[in-house]
């Protein structure tokens, strides 16, 4: 069942199954290790919920909502 990366709450982890948006999109996201068939999982999220801090391959990344909202994945 694909839901968005930004459906996940806190401590919840998801695969990674795909990436909508431009090609350049992609690519950035790809770059900061967004890759397909890798867990992702929600660390914490700012008090008004936008940044969040996700943990992938080994380091913790920040995202914006709107960014993690093109980030299909399977929840774990």
């Amino acid at each position: 069942m694909k839901i968005r990366l930004i459906d996940l709450k806190p401590g919840e982890t998801g695969t990674i199954r795909g990436i909508s948006g431009s090609i350049q999109h992609k690519k950035r996201l790809l770059a900061m290790g967004i890759v397909q068939g890798k867990e992702i999982t929600v660390e914490t999220v700012a008090p008004l919920g936008d940044p969040r801090i996700y943990s992938v391959l080994g380091y913790r990344l920040s995202m914006r909502n709107e960014e993690a909202g093109t980030i299909a994945v399977d929840p774990v």
